[in-house]
């Protein structure tokens, strides 16, 4: 009778290392997905803000409420996509501006075909 009794323990002690084993590993891949998931996620969403403006807006347009900002890290992404690679003293990418009564439109090329300088002014005035 006593053997009984304990090779029920014992079967009862295997089965929760067993159960034990079977939880961890289920966390351990339920991590490994959902961590999948996010870089892909930040992936996608890094190579949106590399396109045009337009672009982005159009796939922002359909990404639910505050998913990105909350989810992925918008900002740090942001600035790594938007950071371009001009240095201090290179040249300004060629560029066209409509003037402010909407009469034309200014190349910065056309003043550099015409040795004239260019200053770049970015801020507001008012």
């Amino acid at each position: 009778m006593p053997t009984t009794s304990v090779s029920t323990k014992s079967v009862s002690t295997e089965y929760k290392i067993i159960r034990n084993r079977t939880v961890k590993k289920a966390i351990v891949v339920a991590f490994c997905v959902i961590a999948t998931f996010w870089v892909l996620g930040c992936t996608a969403l890094y190579h949106v803000m590399r396109q045009s403006p337009d672009r982005f807006g159009r796939v922002m347009a359909r990404i639910p409420g505050p998913v990105p900002f909350l989810a992925f890290p918008f900002e740090t992404l942001w600035m790594r996509a938007r950071a371009g690679t001009l240095q201090v003293g290179s040249l300004a990418p060629d560029f066209s501006l409509t003037k402010l009564d909407e009469s034309a439109q200014l190349q910065l090329s056309s003043f550099k075909a015409e040795h004239r300088p260019v200053a770049l002014v970015f801020g507001s005035y008012t």
